[in-house]
C-alpha cells in the first residue's frame, strides 16, 4: 500500500502543479491579449458547449458520478495506508511503547537464524502474526530432526521476553536444504 501511496502522490502533485502553469500562462495571456483566444486551452469552444449543458444532462451525471467513484477510491486508500505498528507495554500509563513490524521481524529472524540446524530463514511479521518460513540443514538420513520444533521454541521463548502488549501467532513452515552442510 505504500508503494502505491509513494507513487501516486507524485503523480497528483504533478498533475496539480500542470494545471497550476497551464491557468498561469492562461491568465497572463488574457491580460496581455484580452480579446484573443485561449493559449493553450480554448476557452471560447468550452464556453459555448457548457452553457448548452444543465446539470440533468447524461455528460454532467456521469463526469460526477467518475469524480465521485475517484474521491472515495483516494480516500479508501488514505485509510488504509496507515502505518502498522506494534504496541509494546509501557512502562507507565502515560506514555505509548510501539515499534515497527520490520524491527520485530528482524528480531525474530536473528534469533532463528543464530540456530546451528538452521541455514537461512525469512520472517515477516505484523501486530497479529510472525511468519517464520526457515530451510534447515538435513541430518544424516535426510530428516529435519525437529527443525519445527526448535524455531517454534525459539521464536516463542524470544516473544515471551519481549513486552509485547499482544502476542501475535506464530506460523512456522520448514524444509531442508538440498545442497550439503
Amino acid at each position: 500500500m505504500r508503494v502505491l501511496l509513494r507513487t501516486l502522490s507524485p503523480l497528483l502533485g504533478l498533475a496539480l502543479a500542470a494545471v497550476g502553469v497551464v491557468l498561469v500562462v492562461e491568465v497572463v495571456a488574457a491580460w496581455v491579449r484580452p480579446t484573443a483566444r485561449g493559449l493553450v486551452v480554448p476557452w471560447p469552444a468550452w464556453q459555448v458547449v457548457l452553457t448548452r449543458l444543465s446539470w440533468s444532462e447524461r455528460p454532467v451525471v456521469v463526469v460526477s458520478i467518475c469524480v465521485a467513484v475517484v474521491g472515495l477510491l483516494l480516500l479508501l486508500v488514505a485509510l488504509l495506508a496507515r502505518r502498522h505498528d506494534v504496541r509494546l507495554t509501557a512502562p507507565t500509563p502515560e506514555m505509548t511503547v510501539a515499534t515497527s513490524p520490520r524491527v520485530l521481524a528482524r528480531l525474530v529472524g536473528r534469533t532463528v537464524r543464530e540456530s546451528d540446524d538452521v541455514a537461512a530463514a525469512t520472517v515477516s511479521a505484523s501486530a497479529r502474526k510472525v511468519v517464520v518460513r526457515a530451510e534447515g540443514w538435513p541430518d544424516a538420513d535426510g530428516g529435519l530432526g525437529g527443525l519445527t520444533d526448535t524455531v517454534r521454541g525459539r521464536v516463542d521463548g524470544l516473544l515471551d521476553a519481549l513486552p509485547l502488549a499482544r502476542r501475535p501467532r506464530v506460523a512456522v513452515s520448514t524444509r531442508g536444504r538440498k545442497e550439503p552442510r
